[in-house]
């Protein structure tokens, strides 16, 4: 059976390198996998999504509309904004944060995270949601999103923890090892009280 992930979120926030993660840590299982980037305008802070497709069945890179099994979004808006590529009874992993677009701040509006989440739970989507600025602060490094995300991902049983941590190994530079490992232990702790199954605050 073919799992299709589509991952989202905006520059800067590591959303290919989670991509290569999760394409690493299946073909390390043997299976077949297929992926593209969608990069847009990434260095000026604008969407950014990738999509893995995981299995023999898959043709095609790009995940269509209603077929994506998993959304992992590193921001609120992101995951709304992408939510017609989630199948029905899809899982979302969002962060609950939300990263405000430089057109909302010119004209003095702004994205409020808790509508966005309470969206995702109106379509009856099963819905996990990570407050990563609270783990990645004890981890002391903002630079740790994409892998607490992925390490939370582990939880849907897409792949394992340990063939995350894996993958981390031959994709990641000696150096920024030990900090992607301890995010992915973190984003994959059952009890990690910032990582819960209803996204109403406190989360």
């Amino acid at each position: 059976m073919t799992k299709n992930v589509l991952i989202c979120g905006v520059g800067g926030q590591g959303t290919v390198l989670a991509a290569k993660v999760l394409s690493q840590a299946a073909l390390s299982k043997g299976k077949q996998v297929l992926s593209a980037e969608t990069i847009g305008m990434a260095q000026r802070g604008g969407s950014v999504t990738s999509h893995v497709r995981i299995g023999k069945n898959a043709f095609s890179p790009l995940i269509p509309a209603g077929r994506a099994d998993i959304i992992i979004a590193f921001e609120a808006a992101e995951a709304v904004r992408n939510i017609s590529f989630l199948k029905k009874g899809g899982t979302v992993v969002v962060n609950d944060k939300i990263v405000q677009p430089t057109t909302a701040s010119i004209l003095g509006k702004s994205f409020d995270a808790q509508e966005m989440l309470d969206y995702l739970e109106a379509i009856k989507a099963k819905v996990i949601c990570v407050d990563a600025e609270k783990i990645s602060a004890k981890l002391g490094s903002s630079k740790a999103v994409n892998m607490i995300l992925l390490g939370a991902a582990s939880r849907t049983g897409l792949v394992s923890k340990e063939e995350i941590l894996s993958a981390l190994k031959i994709l990641v530079k000696p150096e920024f090892l030990s900090l992607n490992q301890k995010a992915v232990e973190e984003g994959a702790r059952a009890d990690n009280a910032f990582i819960v199954d209803k996204c109403k605050k406190p989360c």
